[in-house]
């Protein structure tokens, strides 16, 4: 071969290479384009409580990525993060928590995304919050303006209200998404909201004024309350929060208060222990009906309290039948 052949040879096997390379730099380049618009350019919104996440996520749809933090069967007041978590907070466009004190483990991680400039929207703060006050060993209220009540979902007017504030927080603060695809959202949420009300009053009908009183493991029920007509004598553990303790004092004034009303159900969260009602029961001489509500926490997925709406569903059956059976 000549060396005009051995030259020509040698540019053809060297040419392909090159060839192959700048193929692979531009299906990269592709890779990479397709990487960025459908996944690591997603816009985020982080929710604290699974009750909260389920609403957010039915106004979001399809317009970003919502992750709630708090696992279902949780309690609020007691779940904490993981670092990956936390970290997810302060890489959020939104932040969604309750406030008001609820997730008392994890406040310090929303504050700290809110100092490094995440947006967040504290719901319960813009749910026209009511007080609540715990009971001294007389009976009466103990002074002051009350703690403020952190469970303002138990009014699903109340909710309404914050489907439309999370839906206005969502296209001020996150990026990318269609502000007509997350207001029909919201609307058609709302509806099923409204209809809600509906239904929890025709059912609440059913118990007679003379039953209209509540006893629970811990104050939770006040804006139902509120809302529905029913009075709350009292709880088991004289506080807003299930990390405290209830004193014998305490116990034996909620009994008291318990037998002036005629009181013989109590309801307790299905996600906390049934041992201080059940201690209840017990000082009452066990003629006092223990209950199991979804108050606080969804269910995983089948659990009879997987979303909101079947969570408030679940409470006013149980509520009614425990109310109303002799």
């Amino acid at each position: 071969m000549s060396r005009t052949g051995a030259r020509h040879r040698t540019r053809a096997v060297t040419a392909r290479p090159r060839h192959l390379i700048g193929g692979l730099l531009a299906l990269l380049t592709a890779m990479t384009a397709t990487a960025c618009t459908t996944g690591d350019d997603r816009p985020a919104v982080v929710v604290t409580t699974n009750i909260l996440g389920d609403v957010t996520r039915r106004i979001v749809g399809d317009e970003a990525d919502v992750t709630v933090l708090m696992k279902p069967n949780a309690d609020p007041h007691s779940f904490g993060l993981s670092a990956v978590q936390a970290a997810e907070l302060e890489q959020a466009d939104l932040v969604v928590h309750n406030g008001l004190g609820l997730e008392e483990n994890v406040q310090r991680h929303v504050d700290a995304a809110r100092a490094s400039g995440v947006a967040t929207f504290a719901a319960g703060e813009a749910a026209d919050p009511l007080t609540f006050h715990t009971a001294d060993d007389d009976g009466g209220p103990e002074g002051g303006e009350g703690q403020p009540d952190p469970h303002f979902w138990t009014d699903p007017d109340r909710m309404r209200k914050v489907t439309g504030l999370i839906a206005d927080q969502v296209i001020e603060h996150v990026k990318g998404v269609d502000p007509g695809t997350i207001r029909a959202n919201a609307d058609r949420y709302t509806k099923q909201l409204t209809d809600l009300t509906t239904w929890m009053e025709k059912s609440f009908g059913r118990v007679p004024a003379d039953r209209r009183a509540l006893v629970t493991n811990h104050h939770v029920f006040g804006y139902l309350a509120d809302r529905f007509g029913f009075e709350v004598i009292g709880a088991v553990i004289p506080s807003g929060t299930t990390l405290a303790s209830p004193s014998s004092s305490d116990l034996r004034s909620l009994t008291e208060a318990m037998e002036r009303a005629g009181v013989r159900t109590v309801f307790a969260d299905s996600s906390q222990p049934r041992r201080l009602a059940d201690v209840l029961r017990t000082e009452t001489g066990g003629g006092v009906r223990v209950v199991a509500l979804h108050s606080e926490s969804l269910t995983a997925e089948g659990g009879g309290a997987d979303t909101y709406l079947r969570m408030m569903r679940s409470n006013t059956t149980a509520m009614v039948t425990g109310l109303t059976g002799d």
